[in-house]
């Protein structure tokens, strides 16, 4: 009889071994999936893409020359040759407002939002021509820029989002 009770408490001391080994091993890979770096909310090749985008996007601002829809970059340069629209807007407001619509339907915005803010200027020469921005600015931010030139002028576009 004694021996059984020793072989159930050789069992036992097994049992609780094999426990603890495993509860371990759990808490290695516990350790490992924390330590894993979080993913930025926001992208670089993101705040590139959109850039790119917005500059061909087509506004309803039509050149008075060929009649045609004029893009957001083309825009821009109009707006910098005070330029008007077909329907004799400026090209300046017409750029400003459809930059507002463009950037409230792409970057969702708030306290309660992964997204705290988001500014976009557009410079020439290194003037400001037209700045638009929302929320807050904060310390955490990806931003991008493109470049171009016309007509001895040079154009960047800077987009900035604050999460």
């Amino acid at each position: 009889m004694k021996r059984k009770n020793k072989r159930a408490q050789e069992e036992m001391v097994g049992f609780a071994l094999i426990m603890i080994v495993v509860a371990v091993i759990l808490l290695v890979f516990l350790g490992f999936s924390l330590n894993q770096p979080q993913k930025e909310l926001v992208e670089s090749y993101e705040a590139e893409s959109f850039i790119q985008a917005v500059l061909q996007y087509t506004t309803d601002c039509r050149d008075l020359g060929n009649l045609e829809y004029l893009s957001i970059k083309k825009l821009i340069f109009n707006c910098n040759s005070e330029k008007k629209c077909l329907d004799e807007k400026e090209a300046c407001e017409v750029l400003n407002s459809v930059l507002i619509d463009v950037l409230e339907e792409s970057w969702d915005v708030g306290i309660n939002e992964p997204i705290k803010g988001y500014k976009l200027n557009i410079t020439v020469n290194e003037m400001e021509m037209l700045s638009v921005e929302k929320g807050n600015v904060t310390s955490n931010y990806k931003g991008a820029m493109q470049d171009f030139v016309k007509s001895e002028n040079s154009f960047e576009v800077y987009f900035t989002a604050y999460y």
